[in-house]
């Protein structure tokens, strides 16, 4: 089992790009197909979307995606930073920028992007800034990288939504951040579909107790 780096208050604090790890030229080499699925989880997935969530160590959250029907692959993986194509150990320093996130690559004529937005914000707690319960660190940070317009209109929009519920239950303003345009790198093979490898493996996922409706005030996304 994985030890649980990057615990420090310093780690809580965004590199500077200056003071980024270089990283390298090109990609991690992993398995490309998915342990669960046997379907690819590198290519370009033509007639598909992509979205990426980071909800804190993410393989207990890769493991809530791969199952929903319209879901055609998940992959481990990092983004939001500096570093191109991190290890993990670079990810756990605090010296990428990079947050632990899922590729979750989907058919919104299946399954739209606000259902899968439900499972995000009910399975942790997106106010917690720059940690996820125990996991403390800038990689735990709760984030949504989308990848065009559409796609950022509906997920800012079910935050409002999400946070006004929140508000109801007492809890304060969530942090997520949203963005386009944000490269995935894949993380190592170790790390995809964790918890179908090893069932008994770490998962540090919590919600807030507080459920996301869909479809009230959340645009669709275009088709």
């Amino acid at each position: 089992m994985f030890e649980r780096l990057g615990i420090g208050a310093f780690k809580q604090r965004m590199v500077q790009p200056e003071q980024a790890l270089p990283g390298r030229p090109d990609p991690l080499r992993i398995e490309p197909i998915h342990f669960v699925t046997g379907r690819p989880i590198v290519g370009d997935f033509p007639g598909m979307a992509r979205v990426q969530f980071g909800m804190g160590c993410f393989w207990g959250a890769e493991r809530l995606f791969w199952s929903i029907p319209g879901v055609v692959a998940t992959a481990a993986g990092y983004s939001g930073g500096y570093t191109p194509n991190p290890t993990y150990e670079e990810v756990c320093s605090g010296q990428t920028g990079h947050a632990e996130t899922v590729l979750v690559v989907y058919d919104p004529a299946q399954v739209p992007l606000e259902a899968l937005l439900k499972v995000f914000w009910e399975n942790h707690d997106p106010t917690q800034g720059m940690r996820q319960g125990n996991d403390v660190g800038t990689q735990y940070r709760s984030a949504i990288y989308v990848d065009d317009d559409a796609q950022r209109a509906v997920a800012e929009a079910s935050r409002a939504v999400f946070q006004a519920r929140l508000r109801e239950a007492g809890y304060g303003a969530i942090t997520t951040e949203i963005r386009s345009g944000v490269p995935f790198f894949h993380a190592e093979t170790a790390h995809q579909q964790y918890l179908a490898k090893n069932p008994n493996g770490y998962c540090g996922l919590g919600g807030t107790g507080v459920s996301c409706p869909v479809g009230i005030g959340v645009p669709r996304e275009e088709e």
